[in-house]
């Protein structure tokens, strides 16, 4: 997390990073207006819960069953500390490390290694083993901030996709190209794992079987193709992309590329089949939009957008929306806070898992929630 001298707290993580559009939030940061109480507005949200406390928790996901979450935290949590009352550390992490909570009880165990930086973590089938993306095998230190020459800027930093234990033992690396190998998730019928990487020269989508074999390509289109997640039948993948198609636009995007940088701009919504055919646009909003996940009707996209408040003054507002998979019926869901991103639904559709700044107690601190869902 960078710091600059305004004192507004830059949000930066990893996949996180790579989810997440410039976002920028500072303390004296005026509440947005609303005609109704946000309670009332967030009509499809109930029972709302807190389920961390303080520093930087991202990309919380179900597991099969829906008993555990595995997530992403800058939170110090002991690794083998199974107390119903245990709290992390006082000192917090440069970078994330990979937990697994169970929900009921709330206990957080670590399973990622504690080296390097990690992201991305998604369960196997049956819960009994774990998928994240870590630069561990690059080097044991949090990978170094990327120069930002007055822009947003995401480092590609050296990850490759592993395979664990529930416990965090028997790791089996996946990927072994150089260069980024992240944003893994695995398919609702356990057969194919999507993730993107530079291994061909661009960011990518690809797919491939569980133990790493059968890689296929499924986008080549110049600029990024990330954050993929399949729908509930397993036949559709939803995602984001930046495709540039000015000249100059595509030149700067090749010249970071080689830098190991992307400039992020816009970001908008994309559906496809997923052996990659049939590729379809779905938003044409020229805002940052992210982080998409299909509602288990497996014809809405819930996904994060500031489609409402881009281009106010650098201080924009990310909230979570639905829309149809053909680009109709938008509809706003959060309306607390100022950065709403990361959502899931839960595999019966019964709740809603998600990361919000909601409650921070100071800037620069984001926590996961869980929601029942009202349909």
């Amino acid at each position: 997390m960078h710091r600059p001298k305004t004192g507004r707290i830059v949000l930066w993580g990893v996949c996180a990073l790579m989810s997440a559009p410039p976002f920028v939030l500072a303390a004296d940061q005026p509440k947005e207006p609303m005609a109704v109480s946000a309670r009332t507005a967030e009509r499809h949200l109930a029972n709302i819960r807190q389920l961390t406390s303080g520093r930087q928790n991202a990309e919380a996901y179900f597991s099969f069953s829906g008993t555990k979450l595995i997530f992403q935290s800058t939170n110090n949590w002991m690794k083998d500390s199974s107390a119903s009352s245990q709290k992390p550390a006082e000192s917090g992490l440069e970078c994330y490390q990979m937990y697994v909570m169970e929900v009921e009880r709330g206990t957080v165990r670590l399973v990622s290694t504690g080296k390097g930086a990690t992201t991305c973590g998604y369960f196997f089938p049956g819960d009994n083993r774990l998928l994240y993306s870590s630069t561990h095998a690059a080097g044991p230190d949090c990978p170094p901030k990327p120069k930002r020459d007055g822009a947003y800027r995401w480092a590609l930093d050296d990850y490759d996709v592993y395979s664990t234990n529930l416990d965090g033992q028997d790791m089996r690396r996946l990927t072994t190209s150089p260069g980024y190998d992240a944003e893994a998730t695995i398919s609702p019928d356990g057969k194919t794992i999507v993730w993107t990487s530079v291994k061909d020269g661009d960011l990518d989508l690809y797919t491939m079987n569980l133990d790493g074999s059968n890689v296929r390509r499924l986008t080549d289109d110049v600029g990024y193709d990330g954050g993929a997640f399949f729908s509930s039948d397993s036949k559709k993948i939803v995602y984001r992309a930046a495709h540039p198609t000015d000249p100059s636009e595509v030149a700067k995007y090749k010249e970071l590329l080689a830098q190991r940088l992307i400039e992020p701009g816009q970001l908008e919504i994309f559906v496809m089949h997923a052996d990659g055919s049939n590729k379809k646009q779905v938003t044409t909003t020229g805002a940052s939009n992210f982080s998409p996940y299909f509602h288990p009707d497996g014809t809405r996209i819930i996904f994060s957008s500031n489609i409402e408040t881009r281009g106010e003054g650098g201080r924009p507002s990310f909230h979570l929306y639905l829309v149809r998979d053909d680009g109709t019926g938008l509809e706003r869901l959060t309306m607390e806070g100022h950065f709403n991103s990361f959502p899931m639904f839960s595999p019966d559709g019964k709740h809603l898992v998600w990361v919000s700044d909601r409650n921070a107690k100071e800037p620069g601190e984001f926590n996961v929630f869980l929601a029942d869902w009202v349909p």
